[in-house]
């Protein structure tokens, strides 16, 4: 047998990179396997080092449990801080409490109040199933990570490539000075239009983040003719 040309020049830790993509495939097709039948969620970002005693922890507990008891799946990144809010919330609500957790050198855990857990390697691909079956997405304070999925998901409600849904920045506090930076540097400097400032709203309570995200779903499950019988809700 004569071997390949291009195998004796590659050295062997090069051949490994066509082999991720079976590996990448199946992260993909484990999420949308496991995803894909949950209904109406809602996906919670926010920083991970967020204590129990921090008002936006138990802001997140609070919003996320009367989501649950609407109807509505609750999915988070699976970790602590915001994520282990959201999940904590969504099982005191009854609901479905999704954790898509990661990977990491410093070996993230699970936190203990998810029913539904789905195990990341790869950041692209949980990112991916973070938007795809989200109907509404809510944005607590957070660090670098929390503003990758921010920018990430309103780059893509800006674009088109996914559907327009609501996007909500919990705690004005926080949100301001981003905001007025990017209405003063990215519109002001003709990086965006006015107009794109308009794809997110800025709430500072449960109850004004919960009807938001009520009154688009109910109109969206509506358009999508859902039935009845498949989310308790409409």
């Amino acid at each position: 047998m004569v071997e390949s040309k291009l195998a004796k020049k590659v050295p062997d830790f090069q051949m490994e990179d066509p082999w991720r993509v079976f590996r990448i495939m199946s992260e993909f097709v484990y999420g949308f396997e496991h995803l894909s039948m949950l209904g109406p969620a809602v996906t919670v970002f926010g920083s991970a080092r967020t204590k129990s005693e921090d008002k936006m922890y138990k802001l997140a507990e609070k919003v996320s449990k009367q989501l649950a008891e609407k109807g509505y799946t609750i999915i988070t990144g699976g970790g602590p801080g915001i994520m282990e809010a959201g999940n904590k919330g969504a099982c005191e609500g009854g609901g479905i409490s999704v954790g898509l957790n990661i990977e990491l050198p410093f070996e993230q855990k699970p936190n203990p109040y998810i029913n539904h857990l789905v195990n990341f390697h790869y950041f692209f691909c949980r990112k991916v199933m973070f938007l795809k079956y989200a109907w509404a997405v809510i944005i607590f304070p957070g660090g670098y990570g929390t503003m990758d999925e921010l920018f990430e998901c309103l780059t893509l409600v800006q674009t088109e490539r996914i559907e327009t849904v609501p996007v909500i920045f919990m705690g004005r506090d926080f949100w301001t000075g981003l905001i007025s930076w990017m209405d003063e540097q990215l519109v002001g400097n003709q990086k965006i239009e006015a107009k794109d400032l308009k794809v997110f709203n800025v709430v500072d309570t449960a109850e004004e983040a919960v009807l938001i995200v009520d009154k688009f779903c109910k109109q969206e499950a509506k358009r999508r003719k859902i039935k009845k019988s498949t989310w308790k809700n409409i």
